[in-house]
């Protein structure tokens, strides 16, 4: 196991390094070792995979990858933990260190097929939509994300936590949530629970959509104002120009109520929509 993920030998390497937590950064660095090894089991990492990590901090989970992995890149942006991650991880091999921000990062050219991360909270949905939408050959993106994101991704037509982000997640991946985590597992502790979060990518995806841009444009304004029913919400949106008439003929011909919201639909449902229209 590896030894940065003892409590003791974090403190120890933050202070001997006098090393300050940025917030702008989102840092909050694991110290359990079994949530560790939840994340390490549920991204299934073998000898074959070359996996990308995002904000490896001190190096905990890259010690875990590299053990794990046939080779790990670790992607991290504040300059300052680089020296403490060429330290920490001096022992192996197969492990490239990079300081940049992994959004101006052109993660084709890396070569990875899995995504492992403790993501920070405050860019986790563009992080994760800008892996998807790039259609990377990724085979899974394992991370840690603050718990109700976690929910949001996972969540069901008619629920609660449905929304944009549960359609767009669905339609590249499957989502899985393999662990909730307490805030006392990290390093500061965060204000809100984690919880890791595996999507298997989709080899092909699980609608048929003509226009995959309208589709996404459709959804988000169904959820921009939910207490609107679908029509008004689509009718309305700047960016659609879809005539009210057009949308209720396409929602008779689908056998769906006029009054329905958006939060009721599937997502072969709005494919089926955005196609009609």
């Amino acid at each position: 196991m590896p030894d940065l993920v003892d409590p003791k030998k974090t403190i120890e390497v933050i202070q001997n390094n006098k090393f300050v937590f940025q917030k702008r950064f989102g840092q909050n660095f694991l110290i359990d070792a079994h949530v560790l090894n939840k994340i390490i089991d549920a991204a299934e990492i073998g000898p074959d995979d070359t996996v990308l990590e995002i904000g490896p901090g001190i190096g905990t989970m890259t010690q875990a990858l590299a053990e794990n992995a046939k080779r790990v890149v670790a992607i991290e942006i504040d300059e300052n933990l680089i020296p403490i991650l060429n330290e920490n991880l001096e022992q192996y091999d197969n492990v490239e260190i990079i300081n940049r921000d992994v959004m101006k990062t052109d993660i084709a050219s890396l070569g990875v097929n899995k995504v492992v991360a403790n993501l920070p909270y405050y860019i986790t949905t563009p992080i994760i939509m800008g892996l998807l939408e790039s259609r990377i050959a990724l085979d899974s993106i394992t991370v840690m994300v603050q718990k109700e994101v976690a929910d949001r991704m996972k969540a069901k037509a008619g629920t609660k936590d449905y929304g944009a982000l549960s359609l767009a997640v669905q339609y590249y991946a499957e989502p899985y949530i393999a662990a909730n985590v307490p805030q006392n597992c990290f390093m500061p502790r965060p204000n809100v629970g984690s919880a890791v979060i595996r999507l298997k990518l989709h080899e092909k995806t699980p609608v048929n959509v003509k226009n995959e841009k309208q589709m996404f444009r459709i959804i988000r304004a169904a959820f921009n104002q939910r207490r609107k029913t679908l029509q008004n919400c689509l009718n309305h949106a700047e960016d659609l120009n879809i005539d009210k008439e057009d949308i209720a003929r396409a929602l008779r011909e689908m056998n769906i109520d006029e009054n329905i919201r958006g939060e009721a639909l599937s997502l072969e449902q709005f494919a089926d929509l955005s196609n009609r229209i």
